[in-house]
């Protein structure tokens, strides 16, 4: 299994958080999809799309990542012998948990290959956070890695490591440990200058939940969803 595209998902109870999230990232909305127009696709100004967003049936706003990957079905006969399980399937897609909980699909590739550059605002999503309970961490950094296939690699802070891909990809994964027994995911933002994008975002309709002073800012969106805007180069631009 070779992880060709990672898309991170917004799933929100409602529509009434996307046009924040187009104005944040300075993308266009795709003609809706699926049952009732669920799904659409955040469109960037160039390269091929990572973000879209998923009207659910019920609360909290949250987020997911779907790998794309040569064929759906066989991949999910490998991470289910990694220890994720099966929550639905049908052709081209299989919906599946990790062993810590987080949520996570297998979808059929399409050929995506350009990263989008980064935008006017001089910010981009470029990291999916995996939020991994303590005791948990160490057996779904493996699960992870096993998964991808990407290099781990350190980060200054104990709490944090990553997951590197080789080649092009728009996002890589950021594995941090956190207190509680809830696994999720999380976006975040990379920029140069986490004061003045974090009030750029507080403009929009986010609020402020917490400052670490030059290093990141962790944010709320109008649906409640939380999310980071970082202090840092963004990775594979």
């Amino acid at each position: 299994m070779i992880v060709r595209w990672v898309t991170g998902f917004l799933d929100t109870p409602s529509r009434d958080a996307e046009p924040f999230w187009l104005a944040v990232t300075g993308s266009s909305l795709s003609p809706r999809r699926g049952p009732g127009g669920a799904f659409a696709t955040l469109l960037p100004a160039d390269g091929d799309a990572y973000l879209r967003v998923q009207v659910v049936g019920d609360p909290p706003a949250r987020a997911h990542l779907d790998l794309h990957v040569d064929d759906a079905a066989s991949a999910a006969a490998e991470v289910t012998g990694l220890g994720a399980q099966v929550t639905f399937s049908e052709p081209g897609l299989v919906v599946l948990r990790s062993p810590a909980g987080i949520a996570f699909c297998l979808v059929d590739g399409e050929g995506e290959q350009s990263v989008p550059a980064v935008g006017a605002f001089g910010s981009v999503v470029d990291q999916l956070a995996l939020d991994i309970p303590v005791a948990l961490y160490e057996r779904e950094v493996a699960f992870w890695a096993a998964v991808t296939g990407w290099q781990r690699r350190a980060s200054d802070l104990p709490e944090f490591s990553f997951l590197q891909p080789a080649g092009p990809m728009p996002v890589r994964l950021l594995l941090q440990r956190v207190g509680g027994s809830a696994a999720g995911v999380h976006l975040d933002f990379a920029c140069g200058d986490v004061d003045a994008e974090a009030a750029r975002h507080v403009a929009l309709g986010a609020q402020v939940v917490r400052r670490v002073p030059g290093d990141w800012t962790t944010l709320r969106d109008p649906a409640g969803r939380e999310y980071c805007v970082t202090g840092r180069s963004p990775f594979g631009r």
